[in-house]
C-alpha cells in the first residue's frame, strides 16, 4: 500500500492575494507570507500552506461546493475573540443557539453537547438541557470569522500552539465519502471517530449552535487525517447537488506524495476521475482528481 499523502495546501482564488495574506498573517501571527511555485503563499508553521491564484473578479461561493471552510488551532481562543473585537477589519460571526435567534460567539458559551458526539444539540436535547438547568462549560471551543472575499474561517482553542489545522467539507454521502478517502487515498479515520452502522446520507434532525439560524444537519459525520491536518465533513445541507469546486473561492485541496507515477497508476486502476493529467507545477509535478462530491484534489510530488 502506498503511504498516506501529506497535507500540502489549500488553494484559494482571490482578486488581491497580497491583501488576503496580510489579513491572515495579522489574525494568525504564526503564519508568514511566502511564494511557492511562483504563487503567493500563506505559510503555516506545520509545513502546510494556503496558496492563491489572482483572479479578475470576486470568486464564486455559490452554488455550494463540497469545500465549506478552513481553520486554525489557537492557544487562547477567548483571547483571540477579545483581540478580534478590537479590529475593524474582522467580522465575528454568530453561532445561533436556537432557531429563535439567540447567539453566542463561541460554542462553549451555550449548552454543552454530549461528549464524543457531534458538537450540537437537537431541539429535544435543548429542551432537556433547559429542564436540567445545564450551564455552559466555558473555556475553549470553536468560533468563526469572515475572512477576505467572504471566506469562512474557524479558530479553535485552547491548543498548545497555533497552526493550520483543518478543512471542513460537505458530502452527498458522508459515510460513502469516508469509504472513498480510505480506499483511494489510503487515509486513516480521524482519531476518536467510529463510523456509524447506520449509513444514512443525511439525518432529519437539525442541531445548534449553528452559523445559520435554522440549525444544521450533523448526522452522520466523518473525517480523515492527512499528516496533522484533518478533513471533516457533514451531509450536504441543501437539496441541490454540490457543484465542482474549481473556480470557486476555495478552488481545491492539495496533498503531497513521494511517487506521483505510482499514485496515478493506482488511481487510474481504481477508476478515479482525473480532472487534469500530470502537469508541471513549479519545479515539480502534480495531477488533479475529483473527490466523491466533486471537490478538486491535487496530488503534488514532493521528493
Amino acid at each position: 500500500m502506498l503511504p498516506t499523502p501529506g497535507f500540502h495546501h489549500l488553494h484559494l482564488n482571490s482578486v488581491d492575494p497580497d491583501a488576503a495574506i496580510a489579513f491572515y498573517t495579522r489574525q494568525f501571527p504564526s503564519t508568514s507570507k511566502g511564494i511557492w511555485a511562483g504563487l503567493p503563499a500563506l505559510l503555516s508553521p506545520n509545513n502546510v500552506m494556503v496558496l492563491f491564484n489572482k483572479v479578475d473578479k470576486p470568486p464564486a461561493m455559490s452554488p455550494r461546493s463540497a469545500i465549506w471552510h478552513f481553520g486554525w488551532h489557537v492557544p487562547d481562543v477567548r483571547g483571540n475573540i477579545a483581540t478580534y473585537k478590537s479590529r475593524s477589519e474582522v467580522k465575528l460571526l454568530p453561532l445561533y443557539t436556537t432557531d429563535e435567534g439567540g447567539y453566542v460567539l463561541i460554542n462553549s458559551d451555550t449548552w454543552p453537547a454530549p461528549k464524543g458526539g457531534a458538537p450540537g444539540l437537537t431541539r429535544v436535547q435543548i429542551a432537556e438541557a433547559k429542564a436540567q438547568d445545564l450551564q455552559p462549560v466555558g473555556g475553549g471551543g470553536f468560533a468563526y470569522m469572515e475572512g477576505p472575499e467572504g471566506a469562512l474561517v474557524e479558530y479553535v482553542g485552547d491548543h498548545p500552539a497555533e497552526r493550520f489545522d483543518h478543512v471542513h467539507l460537505w458530502q452527498e454521502d458522508p459515510i460513502g465519502a469516508l469509504d472513498w478517502y480510505q480506499k483511494h487515498l489510503n487515509a486513516p479515520v480521524r482519531a476518536g471517530f467510529t463510523p456509524p452502522e447506520n449509513r444514512i446520507k443525511r439525518g432529519t434532525e437539525r442541531s445548534w449552535p449553528a452559523l445559520n439560524r435554522e440549525g444544521m444537519f450533523r448526522d452522520p459525520r466523518a473525517g480523515v487525517v492527512f499528516g496533522d491536518v484533518v478533513l471533516t465533513w457533514y451531509a450536504n445541507q441543501g437539496d441541490a447537488p454540490l457543484v465542482p469546486s474549481r473556480g470557486q473561492l476555495q478552488d481545491h485541496i492539495a496533498f503531497s506524495v513521494a511517487d506521483l507515477d505510482a499514485w496515478v497508476s493506482k488511481l487510474r486502476d481504481e477508476g478515479v476521475t482525473f480532472l487534469e493529467q500530470p502537469y508541471a507545477l513549479g519545479d515539480t509535478r502534480a495531477v488533479m482528481i475529483e473527490g466523491p462530491s466533486r471537490e478538486a484534489l491535487e496530488l503534488v510530488e514532493v521528493r
